[in-house]
């Protein structure tokens, strides 16, 4: 991975300043005082910046969208060396939009690092193989972030197999706190609320304590025992348990599939908006009682699942960017049947990558494949 766009050298009245791309630093931001309307700068690090996803993200991102209306921004935009011409142009684009919070597109400082990029599954390619290749970039970036990111960087790995590039990216930083690496399952929850609103004929807001267990794979655990409709049970206000068990939990962990069928593409603009939501969702205090699902860390954990993965578990934040696990949940015999289930095949994943980890050699014991249709 190289960053781009690629800078080069330039004078001006006041000394050396870069140029990235079309985009040119003719003055001193850190020089800038903060006033009572803007805050102080914050970097932002997108990988894959010149794919479908970002194309949807960068926008809300420099549109004030996300981090609020006197929240200035740099973008700093990463991707392959085949799309530096692709990179320059959503450079252009973003400067004709001219967005006022917009200050420069140059990882260095980053306190946002969204790292989306990941190479996909091509034909004959076996899952291990993937996790290989994905996991040698994500090694790569873990590296970068801790050579020059904030050491408060909050990193959300988009790129598939999400989980495991998240535990790779985390275990080659060891000067940022584990804490601070996420797994997005923000889609599969969005998805989950969705299809349970559907069933119980509200709008989507009446669906809370929506929990997305384990890993972004088929083995995901769409959790309709705590969750809950307008206040109650889930399973007080759909009668029809077979269809939460049966098509609900198929419907979530195979909706990316089902909507690359139906339209060809992948699900890149729902996956920019949940991007959006999951960092809403650590920037905003959680409203009382409720909770998000993102995939972090186990280490001590308060549900017995295994150490040293990065699984998904319900959280919930105080909006100053941490979060803190959830306790107050319950399990059934269905639920950790299907917890056990996801949990094996992430430790199973991260066998497979013990090169990339520092964990020793790597061997392959993947019991199934449950890749994602959107991986292939």
């Amino acid at each position: 991975m190289v960053q781009t766009p690629i800078p080069v050298q330039s004078e001006s009245p006041k000394g050396k300043s870069e140029c990235y791309g079309v985009f040119c630093l003719a003055y001193d931001l850190k020089a800038e005082e903060e006033t009572k309307s803007w805050k102080k700068l914050m970097n932002i690090a997108v990988s894959s910046a010149a794919g479908m996803i970002s194309n949807h993200l960068l926008f809300k991102l420099a549109s004030g969208e996300v981090f609020g209306p006197n929240q200035p921004i740099a973008l700093k935009l990463l991707g392959s060396e085949r799309s530096i011409q692709a990179l320059e142009g959503v450079a252009m684009e973003l400067e004709d939009s001219l967005f006022p919070l917009l200050r420069e597109e140059v990882f260095q400082d980053a306190e946002w690092a969204l790292l989306i990029g990941a190479k996909p599954r091509g034909p004959g390619m076996e899952r291990a193989d993937l996790l290989d290749i994905n996991g040698q970039i994500f090694a790569e970036q873990g590296k970068a972030l801790n050579a020059a990111a904030s050491r408060n960087v909050k990193v959300i790995v988009v790129g598939n197999p999400c989980n495991t590039n998240a535990l790779i990216c985390m275990k080659n930083a060891p000067n940022i706190p584990a804490k601070n690496f996420h797994a997005l399952t923000r889609l599969d929850e969005n998805r989950a609320k969705c299809q349970l609103a559907l069933k119980a004929s509200v709008f989507y807001d009446q669906v809370s304590n929506m929990t997305i267990w384990g890993n972004h794979s088929t083995t995901q655990v769409p959790d309709f025992l705590n969750a809950r409709i307008n206040s109650l049970p889930v399973k007080e206000v759909i009668k029809d348990h077979k269809w939460l068990e049966e098509e609900f939990t198929e419907k979530v962990q195979k909706r990316g599939g089902v909507l690359i069928q139906k339209w060809g593409r992948s699900s890149a603009a729902s996956t920019g908006v949940s991007i959006v939501d999951a960092i809403k969702s650590l920037i905003t205090p959680t409203p009382g009682g409720d909770w998000f699902s993102s995939g972090v860390y186990t280490n001590g954990n308060p549900y017995g699942i295994a150490e040293d993965i990065v699984f998904s578990m319900p959280c919930r934040s105080k909006g100053d960017g941490d979060y803190e696990l959830v306790k107050e949940v319950i399990f059934d015999d269905y639920l950790l049947k299907r917890i056990r289930k996801s949990e094996a095949e992430l430790l199973a994943e991260k066998r497979s990558v013990a090169h990339l980890t520092g964990d020793g050699v790597a061997f392959c014991d993947l019991p199934e494949d449950t890749m994602l249709p959107g991986e292939m």
